[in-house]
């Protein structure tokens, strides 16, 4: 049965015996700042320390929230059931609340939002489409909207490239604004600007902790980059800043204690020692501190460092 990717990928993710549907799989299969270390979760809860409300996009195992030192109502939105392990004090729900006051956190959930891949041949683009084994084809012609959405965002000009449509991300970074009524929405995620989108696209799957071929069957993740200039353009007022700048305006700066420290305080040495690896891992600019966020503040105040990357 041919499909386009946005279609297998819902299914193989989303579906029932979907990838996204086992409790507890995927952080078997991959790896994210939030399990780097709770370093994390701290500097995205001092973009609002006094939300009274936090919620976590697409929580997974819901670590990011357990790493979390507050009294505020913890809310983990996740399509796949509650699996064990969580805190009483952390609700879970397969849907976002209507309305939101306080912090949203999206870590690496755009790239999981399914897009359509398209392919430019002499005819112009068209759809790539995959059967459930992983084959492709190719289809018809994108839809109107798509087509402008390529033409502006990730225009195609030598036979053979491809392209991943963003604009369903578009559409969900909007709709997730749109639901603070004040407080601040955060999304972290690896991603490209129009300057350096990649030739063949950045559609992968992920399995067991290592990068395979994106087979739509529900055995691994499928993800692609995200377009984030893209998103940001589609809230007014948008921050884009990189993860490593992002971390660095909130005090997570990568610095190693004082060698004379390891003679005097061997115990404090070798915490900061630890710490200062984590906080390198998080800010790595090849690493995850090459990541991009998207932040937008409603009636909020937030870093000026911040105020300052602001997408026109």
């Amino acid at each position: 049965m041919w499909m386009s990717w946005r279609t297998a990928t819902e299914k193989a993710l989303y579906a029932d015996d979907g990838f996204y549907r086992h409790a507890g799989q995927p952080p078997r299969h991959f790896r994210t700042s939030v399990h780097v270390s709770p370093l994390f979760a701290a500097a995205l809860h001092r973009l609002m320390p006094d939300a009274p409300q936090i919620v976590d996009v697409g929580a997974g195992d819901g670590a990011l929230l357990a790493a979390l030192d507050t009294d505020a109502h913890l809310l983990a939105v996740e399509r796949a059931p509650r699996p064990p392990g969580p805190a009483e004090r952390i609700a879970w729900a397969a849907e976002l609340p209507e309305h939101i006051e306080g912090l949203v956190i999206a870590n690496e959930w755009l790239d999981n939002i399914p897009v359509d891949v398209v392919e430019l041949t002499a005819d112009g683009p068209k759809l790539v489409l995959v059967s459930p084994n992983g084959s492709e084809r190719l289809g018809d012609a994108p839809e109107p909207e798509d087509l402008a959405w390529l033409e502006r965002w990730w225009p195609l000009t030598e036979v053979g490239s491809r392209a991943e449509i963003g604009r369903p991300r578009d559409e969900a970074w909007a709709g997730l604004a749109r639901r603070v009524r004040r407080g601040v929405v955060v999304a972290a995620d690896y991603g490209h600007t129009i300057g350096a989108r990649p030739f063949h696209g950045s559609l992968t799957g992920y399995q067991n902790g290592r990068q395979v071929s994106p087979v739509p069957d529900g055995s691994c993740d499928i993800t692609a980059h995200v377009a984030l200039d893209s998103c940001a353009a589609s809230v007014p007022g948008t921050v884009l800043i990189t993860q490593r700048d992002a971390l660095r305006a909130l005090g997570v700066t990568g610095a190693r204690p004082p060698v004379e420290l390891a003679r005097t305080d061997p115990p404090r040495y070798l915490r900061e020692l630890r710490q200062a690896g984590e906080e390198g891992e998080l800010t790595s600019r090849d690493g995850l501190g090459g990541f991009g966020w998207l932040v937008h503040s409603i009636d909020t105040c937030i870093p000026g460092a911040f105020s300052a990357r602001i997408v026109p």
